[in-house]
């Protein structure tokens, strides 16, 4: 089923060349059903590209999806267009007053940093307080993850002796949950951070669930008993591409950085990476919006 976006976002081309069913406003509108309202946090710096990857798979879905992006005003962001954030992004206090099915809360390039040094923490924190009443499940990504749990359980982040980066083996915890289904024993996802969240100090919290694991790459995904709040600490909406790029940003930066683990062919940055993942991350988004939003969200927001 198709996904509801403003009619000029750039992402709308992008996803119609890739054959995904996007719905324009003016459709929408004529149609006689409700349907789910996503709120999406871009953190990243790349707004446009984060967009796209996730908006691609929210695709797959069983109903209309209503999606509004959402902004801090308390960061400058410099690599995109302020006309684009002001012509497709709201601010919270334009949302605080609504209430939304799903939230998706992405990650941040500033993992390295202790979360009150981050100009928006404050801002952030407001929002996932906010989240806790006015959002039905919010699906957190990467450091936006370790943001959450710091925020809401007290639980830290810890350094890595160099940055994890590459696409590693996982498997499940849970394997019986509804998140996982349609999944292998052992799927693979992208991570690409410098900081981890430590397996003892999630055990020790009693309404934390432990879902998934990765030998290399740590705890991979968990969530709040009562299914509310979802914590994904890869990436799998990257793209073939995105590691590729980053690693060769950190070269253009001269930065000491190893080449993505069980990514190039070879390990050999001129060749053409394989997308080992992309099946497993559609799976996880369409079963987090089908079992947790879809499936148990109030009709009357």
């Amino acid at each position: 089923m198709p996904i509801k976006i403003a009619d000029s976002l750039p992402a709308r081309a992008t996803l119609e060349e890739e054959n995904i069913f996007v719905m324009t406003e003016y459709r929408a509108m004529h149609q006689d059903i409700r349907p789910l309202k996503v709120l999406i946090l871009n953190l990243m710096p790349t707004k446009i590209v984060t967009e796209t990857q996730i908006l691609r798979k929210l695709s797959n879905t069983p109903i209309q999806i209503e999606v509004d992006l959402l902004q801090t005003v308390s960061h400058v962001a410099r690599n995109v267009d302020k006309t684009h954030l002001d012509t497709f992004y709201r601010t919270f206090d334009e949302v605080r007053g609504e209430k939304y099915d799903g939230m998706i809360i992405t990650g941040a390039p500033v993992e390295n940093l202790d979360f009150a040094s981050v100009d928006y923490w404050p801002e952030l924190c407001a929002i996932m307080d906010w989240s806790k009443k006015n959002v039905h499940s919010t699906f957190h990504i990467c450091w936006g993850a370790q943001a959450a749990l710091y925020y809401h359980y007290g639980i830290g982040k810890r350094s890595l002796p160099q940055k994890l980066s590459g696409v590693f083996e996982h498997t499940l915890v849970k394997p019986n949950s509804p998140l996982f289904r349609g999944f292998c024993d052992r799927f693979w996802v992208p991570h690409s951070r410098y900081t981890e969240v430590g397996l003892e100090d999630i055990l020790r919290v009693p309404a934390l669930e432990l879902m998934a694991v990765s030998d290399r790459a740590g705890v991979f995904a968990l969530k709040t008993e009562d299914n509310r709040q979802f914590f994904i600490t890869g990436h799998p909406e990257y793209d073939r591409d995105t590691l590729a790029l980053e690693y060769q940003r950190d070269v253009d930066a001269g930065k000491d950085i190893a080449v993505p683990e069980n990514y190039f062919p070879g390990d050999d940055p001129t060749k053409v990476p394989i997308d080992t993942w992309r099946a497993h991350a559609q799976l996880l988004y369409t079963n987090w919006l089908n079992y947790y939003v879809y499936q148990t969200t109030p009709y009357n927001l």
